[in-house]
C-alpha cells in the first residue's frame, strides 16, 4: 500500500500527530478519522519511515504554498493558478487534488502554525538536503506566480530557510532561476541559463559542468523518491531535470566546448 493509501485508510495517517497531523485531519474531515485498529505492524520500519516523510512532505508543501501566497495579504488568481499547475503537473487523483486544495486553504488561514509544522517537516526529513531544497523551489513557485516576490513574501522564505535549514544564499539562486523559468519557459538567453545554474557570467567551464552534474544528481527523480519524495512528484523533479539540461544545452553552444 502507498502512503497516500495509508493515510486514507487511517491505518498510517494517525501516526503523524502533531500539526501536520492536525493538518491532514483538517483536510480530510470523518474520512480521515477512521480509528487506528485497522494498522498493522508488518510493515519494515524503513517503509513506514518512507511513509511518514511523503506524508509530511505532501502535506506542508501545499499549506505552506497557501500561506506563502497569502503572506502579502492577497491570494491573487495567478497564485491560485500555479498552485493548481504545481498540482496538475504531479497528476493527483481526485481524492488527492481535493486533499490538496483543503491544505492550500489551511495555510491561508489566520492562525496557521507556520513555525510548527516547518519544525515537524525538518525532523521526518532529517538530513536530506534534496528534499529541502525541492520544497523551497515549490514556495518559490507559489512566491513568484504573479511575477515578482513581495517584499513580505520574501521575508517569509527567509523564514522558512531558517527553521528547516536552507541556505538563505541558495534561496537567491532558486528565486533566479524560477524567475528566468517563468519568464522563458520554452527558450533560454545565456543569462537565463546561468541563473538556472546558479552561477555568474564569470563562471569557468569547469564550474559550469560541475554545478550542471551537481543540479542533475539533486534533482534526479529516482534518488528523490528514495529520499523520500511522493511519487505523485516525480513529474516535478523530472520537468526540473530538462530545465536544467536546456540550460546547461544552452552553455555549451554559446562557450563552445
Amino acid at each position: 500500500m502507498s502512503w497516500w493509501g495509508k493515510v486514507i485508510g487511517g491505518t498510517f495517517g494517525f501516526m503523524m500527530g502533531g500539526p501536520i497531523g492536525a493538518l491532514l485531519g483538517a483536510a480530510f474531515g470523518h474520512n480521515f478519522d477512521r480509528g487506528l485498529k485497522g494498522f498493522s505492524g508488518q510493515q519494515g520500519e524503513h517503509q513506514n519511515r518512507q511513509y511518514r516523510i511523503q506524508t509530511a512532505f505532501f502535506t506542508a508543501s501545499f499549506s505552506v504554498m497557501g500561506h506563502v501566497c497569502k503572506a502579502d495579504g492577497q491570494v491573487t488568481r495567478d497564485e491560485i493558478s500555479v498552485a493548481n499547475q504545481v498540482m496538475g503537473h504531479m497528476e493527483l487523483n481526485p481524492e488527492q487534488k481535493k486533499a490538496a486544495r483543503a491544505l492550500f486553504n489551511e495555510g491561508k488561514k489566520l492562525g496557521f502554525p507556520l513555525d510548527e509544522v516547518l519544525v515537524q517537516l525538518r525532523s521526518e526529513i532529517g538530513h536530506r538536503l534534496t528534499l529541502r531544497r525541492m520544497f523551497m523551489e515549490i514556495q518559490c513557485l507559489a512566491a513568484l506566480a504573479d511575477g515578482k516576490v513581495h517584499p513580505k513574501e520574501k521575508k517569509l522564505l527567509l523564514h522558512v530557510c531558517d527553521i528547516i535549514g536552507f541556505s538563505r544564499h541558495e534561496l537567491d539562486h532558486l528565486l533566479a532561476a524560477t524567475r528566468s523559468s517563468f519568464q522563458q519557459p520554452q527558450t533560454f538567453t545565456p543569462a537565463d541559463a546561468y541563473k538556472i545554474l546558479g552561477l555568474s557570467s564569470h563562471a569557468t567551464d569547469a564550474e559550469v559542468k560541475k554545478a550542471y552534474r551537481r543540479l542533475m544528481s539533486q534533482h534526479h527523480p529516482d534518488k528523490l523518491v528514495s529520499k523520500g519524495l511522493p511519487e505523485e512528484m516525480v513529474k516535478l523533479a523530472t520537468e526540473k531535470t530538462h530545465e536544467i539540461r536546456k540550460a546547461y544545452e544552452t552553455l555549451k553552444q554559446h562557450r563552445d566546448f
